[in-house]
């Protein structure tokens, strides 16, 4: 045993690059899976509803550790051969593509039917309708809850320290195992989560601010 030091500090703050990647990568891989799912969510096929649908009802309906275990433990089942990073990767991506969809469809939604009926009436398809008329009004009431979930992103990240995965939490835990000062050890990861969350939750709440300011006018 032996006692917290700078070593210990700078071996915990490097892995949080690791936690800011692991997080990018979430949140481009969901935003892409995110906006397939909003679209068929909004589409007029049936099918694209139906399947779009369940995938969001299984993925925000089960725990996402219960998802990395699935990933990470099901993938050499079926003959893949998959690292921690990989499983943290995919897991988070899927879940986070879950519950973006949910947003964005809800964003999409939000456009008065209006808009909607006027793109049909000047014979506008289903495509161009969505990226001429509804999609870039979508994407500035989508903004605020994006980023605010991007924060929700962050922590989960923590959850892939249970599959192996050396992230932030992940370096606490072995820096607790050789030094015993969990109070020391995961005050320091707590606090290095708190700066990488905090400025998130501010902009995202400055977001809906300006947000609710444009729509009053």
């Amino acid at each position: 045993m032996r006692t917290f030091g700078y070593s210990d500090f700078w071996f915990i703050l490097d892995a949080a690059q690791w936690t800011i990647l692991l997080s990018i990568i979430a949140f481009i891989g969901g935003g892409i899976v995110g906006l397939i799912l909003a679209l068929s969510r909004t589409s007029e096929n049936k099918v694209a509803r139906t399947l779009s649908t369940g995938f969001i009802r299984l993925f925000q309906g089960t725990p996402l550790l219960l998802q990395l275990f699935l990933v990470f433990f099901g993938a050499p089942v079926v003959g893949l051969d998959i690292n921690p990073w990989v499983a943290a990767a995919v897991g988070l991506t899927l879940n986070s593509g879950a519950f973006l969809g949910e947003i964005w469809r809800g964003c999409i939604e939000a456009i008065p039917r209006g808009q909607w009926e006027a793109a049909e009436a000047v014979g506008l398809s289903y495509r161009h309708k969505m990226r001429d008329v509804v999609l870039p009004q979508a994407m500035k009431i989508a903004v605020p809850p994006t980023v605010g979930y991007l924060v929700q992103i962050v922590k989960g990240t923590s959850l892939a320290a249970i599959i192996g995965f050396t992230e932030l939490t992940r370096a606490g835990q072995i820096i607790n195992n050789a030094t015993f000062e969990p109070m020391l050890v995961f005050s320091v990861v707590a606090l290095i989560y708190f700066v990488l969350c905090w400025p998130l939750s501010l902009l995202a709440a400055h977001m809906e601010r300006r947000m609710a300011v444009s729509l009053s006018r």
